[in-house]
C-alpha cells in the first residue's frame, strides 16, 4: 500500500513537472514570436504611427480641392551615432490625393564609415494607415563615409479617405546605427567613394 502511494505520488510529479516544462515552452515560444506579430498587427492597424517600409503605388485618385492638411517632418538621432538628418522643409501643405515631395540631408560627422536607417513613424497614429510613400530613404540602410553627406526625397501621398478632422500630420524620423562595425550588407545603399 505505501509503495503503491510512492509509485502514484512520482506518477503525479512527473506530470506537473512534464506540464510546468510544457507551459515553459510555450511560453518561450510565445515570448519570440510576439515581436513580429505585434510589428504585423501594427502594421495592419496603423498603430504606433508605424508606415510601410515598401514603396508604395499612387493612388489615381482626384485630388480633393477642398481640404488642405498639413504635413509636419522631424527628424532625431540616436545615441552612439555621429550623424544628422535634416527637413530641408519642415511643413508643407497638401491636399488629399495629391503626392508631393520633400529632400532631407543626411551627414556623417564621425570618423568612422557606419550604417544607419531612418525608421519612420506618424502621428496621428491614425493616419498612417493613409500615408502612401511612394519613394523613401528609409526602406533601406544608407552608409556614410567619415564626413559624407548627401540628400535623399521623400514623395508621399495622403489619399483621400485621411478622416476629415485630422488637419495636421507629423511624420518623424529617427536614425538608427544598423552595424556594430562598419561593413557593408544586404540592403545597403552605398555612395560616392564607397561603392
Amino acid at each position: 500500500m505505501v509503495g503503491q502511494r510512492s509509485d502514484d505520488t512520482r506518477r503525479e510529479i512527473r506530470r506537473t513537472v512534464a506540464k510546468t516544462l510544457v507551459a515553459l515552452v510555450g511560453m518561450c515560444v510565445f515570448a519570440f514570436a510576439l515581436v513580429p506579430l505585434y510589428d504585423v498587427f501594427c502594421q495592419v492597424s496603423g498603430l504606433n504611427g508605424k508606415t510601410s517600409n515598401q514603396a508604395q503605388a499612387l493612388a489615381h485618385e482626384a485630388v480633393d480641392q477642398d481640404r488642405v492638411v498639413t504635413m509636419q517632418f522631424i527628424t532625431r538621432g540616436s545615441p552612439g551615432l555621429p550623424w544628422s538628418l535634416e527637413a530641408h522643409t519642415r511643413q508643407v501643405r497638401v491636399h488629399p490625393g495629391q503626392s508631393a515631395e520633400v529632400h532631407f540631408s543626411f551627414e556623417n560627422l564621425g570618423d568612422q564609415a557606419s550604417v544607419a536607417r531612418a525608421v519612420p513613424s506618424v502621428t496621428p497614429s491614425q493616419a498612417s494607415l493613409h500615408l502612401r510613400k511612394l519613394a523613401c530613404f528609409c526602406f533601406q540602410n544608407q552608409r556614410l563615409a567619415p564626413g559624407e553627406r548627401f540628400e535623399a526625397p521623400l514623395v508621399f501621398q495622403l489619399t483621400r479617405d485621411l478622416p476629415a478632422d485630422i488637419k495636421t500630420v507629423t511624420l518623424v524620423y529617427t536614425l538608427y546605427r544598423q552595424d556594430a562595425a562598419p561593413s557593408r550588407g544586404k540592403g545597403t545603399s552605398t555612395r560616392g567613394g564607397d561603392a
